[in-house]
């Protein structure tokens, strides 16, 4: 079994008491993000904890994961589009600005690198921190990713929601930001069962390409649903390649 430590807080950024979980005792960080309605323990509960046991156990990963604070929200339509356009933009700040210093102070470390994952509303937020914090994040791992919220979720997303989505702020990234994107990279994986939208995939792999950010799609087949039992094959295998 692996170790698990807990902490919460207030946050200021999402105006919410939240939660860090972590699974493991060394290795390269790794920050989970849940689907719509999760929580930070919804990775164990669902099993996919276990499936990254064997390399939690081995020392080569720590996993990490919060509430999905602003994917409820999302996923609930609660409160106003405006008002939910800011929570997903606080909560990536929160993210950069809490959770990553969390994180690095329980790796003793003030500048070691993470890698985001998550699947469905967590691919979007996972591929976003890391591409709107290149400084922080090396690599994402987005499974079964749903990259337009608003033509998903039928709201109309504000300034805070052009910060916050990879397909908005993206086409018009240059600088220095870009530059550190194009030393990163964004695995992109889906299944070609029930539920999956692979236009999705291609549509953030086709943007990244033209800004000239390293990228991989790699689709997975038609017995691959939308559904847990696929991001139980699917995360191992690419920590795998990814940690050390």
């Amino acid at each position: 079994m692996a170790t698990k430590t807990a902490s919460s807080w207030y946050s200021p950024r999402i105006d919410h008491q939240t939660h860090l979980v972590r699974w493991g005792h060394y290795g390269c960080p790794v920050l989970l993000f849940p689907t719509a309605g999760g929580d930070a323990e919804e990775a164990e509960r669902m099993h996919l904890i276990g499936a990254l046991s064997p390399l939690i156990e081995a020392g080569r990963s720590k996993v990490y994961c919060v509430d999905s604070v602003a994917g409820r929200a999302l996923a609930s339509r609660s409160g106003s589009d405006e008002h939910r356009s800011w929570l997903l933009n606080g909560f990536e700040e929160y993210i950069a600005h809490e959770v990553v210093p969390a994180i690095r102070a329980d790796c003793h470390s003030d500048n070691i690198e993470v890698v985001a994952a998550g699947a469905s509303i967590g691919a979007f937020k996972a591929s976003a921190v890391t591409c709107r914090y290149p400084h922080i994040f090396r690599a994402a791992v987005c499974m079964s990713g749903t990259y337009d919220l608003e033509k998903l979720l039928g709201f109309h997303g504000n300034g805070d929601y052009y910060l916050s989505a990879p397909l908005a702020f993206l086409p018009n990234l240059t600088g220095s930001l870009l530059d550190q994107l194009r030393q990163r990279f964004i695995l992109i994986a889906y299944g070609q069962g029930r539920w999956e939208s692979p236009d999705e995939a291609w549509r953030l792999a086709n943007l990244l390409g033209s800004k000239g950010v390293p990228n991989r799609v790699d689709p997975w087949g038609q017995q691959y649903d939308h559904d847990w039992p696929t991001w139980h094959e699917m995360l191992p295998n690419y920590l795998n390649e990814l940690v050390d």
